[in-house]
């Protein structure tokens, strides 16, 4: 119990790098585990500073109970002016600690986690909501780490894509995003205005927006998906005419999204579907004359139980690194 340990950023890619299906079965776990109550998911923290007012960072404290049975906090900053240096935009640690006693376990680094058990929850929504038997037309709004690894995502849980569109404010980012469309899913891949974007049977949103900047009166059509993953894309009059799914629902009506901008102009929730783990289970019936939209506010649990997988490959494979005697004391006398 004195030992502890590190788990660095490249053992994490090394072992993220093939666990897709790992990834995608702890996710859709985990939400029907946090949905059967055994889960404590507070509220986020966020740090915000005067002099950087589009940097934060955010504490993500989290228990998951079951196979898991461990406490987290995810500790991860997202510093847009980044990537104007040509360094990502977000980094980020996840600690682990023992649930019988509390005591610290390991650290890994989490960037890679975080964006994997993002991009699961949304490969794992499309998987569900989509209806068609045919492949769908995918556009992405938005072309950088995340939107990446949610194609990959997609891919991967199966998801038939027949072409992808690609639209984001830097032209040479949407360029590479759609050139790695192609090179993973194998289809036509090329780049767009947001109105064309708009208009696909699935739509992913993965960009820094801080505010709705896609119009109310955008039209939509029955049984059109839209992933909201960024959360503030969506004018609120928009997710009326929709089936709206999140992840947790106290979670997501917060913090300025679209689905809290919603509540606050209509006074009420009335306007949400359902749940994704409820999803899971079969215990959401979605209007099929209406688009849905899935509205993920990203739950600390999942970067839990997708740590705690890592953590235990890495011991296994022996790519973690052990301090022995990190904690000084261990006897009470």
């Amino acid at each position: 119990m004195s030992d502890f340990f590190v788990v660095p950023g490249a053992a994490v890619s090394a072992l993220l790098a093939d666990a897709h299906k790992d990834v995608l079965r702890i996710v859709a776990d985990t939400y029907v585990a946090h949905e059967r109550g055994l889960s404590v998911n507070p509220d986020s923290y966020f740090l915000r500073f005067p002099e950087k007012p589009n940097a934060r960072v955010i504490a993500l404290p989290s228990y998951l109970g079951g196979d898991v049975d461990t406490i987290g906090m995810k500790w991860i900053a997202s510093f847009p002016d980044n990537v104007q240096q040509g360094l990502p935009r977000a980094s980020a640690t996840l600690l682990l600690n023992d649930y019988a006693t509390g005591y610290p376990l390991a650290c890994l680094e989490a960037a890679g986690i975080s964006a994997v058990r993002t991009a699961a929850s949304a490969a794992v929504a499309a998987a569900e909501l989509i209806t068609s038997t045919g492949p769908v037309r995918l556009g992405v709004v938005g072309a950088g780490v995340i939107a990446r690894t949610i194609l990959d995502y997609l891919h991967a849980n199966g998801v038939k894509v027949a072409d992808v569109l690609v639209h984001d404010l830097d032209p040479t980012s949407a360029g590479h995003l759609a050139g790695h469309a192609t090179a993973r899913m194998g289809v036509p891949a090329t780049t767009g205005g947001l109105d064309e974007v708009l208009s696909r049977d699935l739509v992913v949103f993965a960009t820094t927006a801080a505010t709705p900047y896609v119009p109310a009166d955008t039209a939509l059509r029955p049984g059109q998906v839209l992933l909201n993953v960024s959360l503030r894309d969506l004018a609120p009059e928009l997710l009326l005419r929709c089936n709206n799914v999140v992840d947790d629902v106290d979670h997501c009506l917060k913090a300025q999204t679209s689905p809290h901008l919603a509540e606050r102009l209509t006074g009420g929730r009335d306007f949400i579907t359902g749940t994704l783990g409820a999803l899971l289970q079969g215990n959401v019936a979605l209007d099929p004359e209406k688009p849905t939209v899935f509205s993920p506010f990203g739950l600390g649990i999942l970067d839990l139980a997708v740590g705690h997988h890592v953590l235990h490959e890495a011991r296994r494979q022996g790519s973690a690194v052990r301090i022995p005697d990190f904690i000084g004391e261990t006897k009470r006398w």
